[in-house]
């Protein structure tokens, strides 16, 4: 493991094998789904409720339960991958998301849609901290954040493929909405499939794991005590502080982004569309320039001017009220900072920070916990939203300040104590074995 910081800035990194991408993008379709699975239910949503006569709370509970039920499959997954091995996890999850999917695209009622959000959404939780923790074990330790943070692009690309064919298909209803939760489904069984053949390095021995887990003054094995002391509870909170704040404003905006430019901004629905989906391919091109200086000191130095720069564009929004001139400036900054402070760097600190044994268990508790918050924001967010938009933009700007502060503090505290090289990592067996 490298510390980026740290490490000096040379003008060519050392290359990462080609079969180690091919980790990185299999591994990356956990957060494809993942995105890709939230906003499809979002932009499916109307459709689903006039095809299969829902009630209101029929339709909230359903776009509940797909942030719910991830958190919770964070928090079982990442568990289970440590103490069964993440290579066996890493494999029936996705299987499992397929299945969910199919559900989905082909559910005749309301009931059996809720099942299927149900089943997809443990899934689509369970397999975010196993497919990072794949990564991390299996990268060396000159590419680790790049290919942990390659990680990211595939979950821009989720949100930019679902808004895109919601774009296209918009006036089919429910064929157009079959055909985009169709595409999930295959898509799982294909990256289902491709997993299932691909072959890793063999388990590191044990003292080199010994080696990892000394440097961060982290206990050995994947026993639950080893989750409640210092050297996985201080990064652990780090992390997750930073993610629970940054993600109310990423998520709201997410969910809600549509909602709020046409209720307050007084943009149609079809002129709020276009603009996410315009701006949405700058946060891609730029998230593989992330990709390109994860691994050196520019990853870190970064964050802190986008940090500012994304805080300034949420004054911008709360300023203007949620006006339609402000709300253009703010999805440019907003869409231009994301990328270099926001959840990839949340995904590299993570794996850089957290203890080898445990890094399931542990990144599953902050997936978890921030996603249940996330859930409770997205329950009040309309209601605040009617009362005073302000207010809720305000709200926001207080939370990416926050999160500036914590991402500062994992930077210049947490970041400098990980280890300057530590060997390639493939610890993908049962655990303890």
């Amino acid at each position: 493991m490298a510390s980026a910081t740290s490490s000096p800035a040379h003008a060519e990194q050392p290359p990462i094998p080609g079969h180690l991408w091919k980790v990185a993008a299999l591994s990356g379709m956990a957060s494809y789904l993942d995105a890709a699975l939230i906003v499809s239910i979002a932009v499916n949503l109307a459709i689903y409720r006039d095809s299969y006569h829902m009630g209101v709370w029929m339709a909230g509970a359903i776009s509940a339960i797909v942030t719910g039920c991830i958190a919770v499959g964070s928090l079982v997954g990442g568990r289970l991958a440590d103490m069964f091995g993440r290579r066996r996890v890493y494999n029936w999850d996705i299987f499992c998301f397929a299945l969910g999917a199919v559900v989905i695209t082909l559910a005749p009622n309301d009931v059996v849609l809720f099942v299927g959000v149900l089943v997809a959404g443990l899934a689509a939780g369970a397999d975010l901290p196993t497919s990072l923790a794949v990564v991390s074990d299996a990268a060396p330790a000159h590419g680790r954040a790049r290919l942990v943070s390659f990680t990211q692009v595939m979950w821009v690309a989720g949100i930019v493929v679902v808004i895109f064919l919601g774009y296209l298909l918009s006036d089919t209803g429910m064929t157009g909405a079959r055909c985009i939760t169709g595409h999930l489904a295959v898509a799982a069984l294909v990256t289902w499939q491709l997993r299932s053949r691909l072959e890793l390095a063999d388990e590191p021995s044990d003292a080199e794991v010994a080696q990892e887990a000394a440097v961060l003054e982290a206990s050995r094995g994947t026993a639950l005590k080893n989750v409640w002391n210092r050297a996985a509870l201080l990064p652990m909170a780090a992390t997750f502080a930073y993610y629970v704040t940054w993600g109310i404003g990423a998520n709201t905006f997410g969910q809600f982004g549509t909602y709020l430019l046409v209720t307050v901004s007084g943009a149609s629905q079809s002129l709020a569309t276009g603009i996410n989906l315009a701006f949405l391919p700058i946060a891609l091109v730029l998230t593989f320039v992330f990709v390109r200086l994860a691994d050196t000191p520019w990853r870190d130095r970064l964050f802190y001017v986008f940090t500012l720069v994304q805080i300034l564009a949420f004054c911008v929004a709360s300023l203007t009220a949620g006006a339609l001139a402000g709300m253009l400036v703010f999805f440019v900054l907003y869409q231009i900072s994301n990328p270099f402070a926001g959840e990839a760097s949340y995904k590299v600190w993570s794996q850089l920070t957290l203890p080898p044994d445990t890094r399931g268990t542990t990144q599953g508790l902050t997936y978890a916990l921030s996603r249940g918050v996330f859930a409770g924001v997205a329950f009040v967010t309309p209601a605040l939203m009617e009362y005073s938009a302000s207010l809720l933009l305000w709200s926001i700007t207080l939370c990416m300040a926050a999160s500036a502060v914590a991402g500062v503090y994992i930077v210049r505290v947490l970041v400098r104590r990980t280890p300057q090289a530590v060997p390639a990592r493939a610890d993908l067996g049962v655990a303890g074995a």
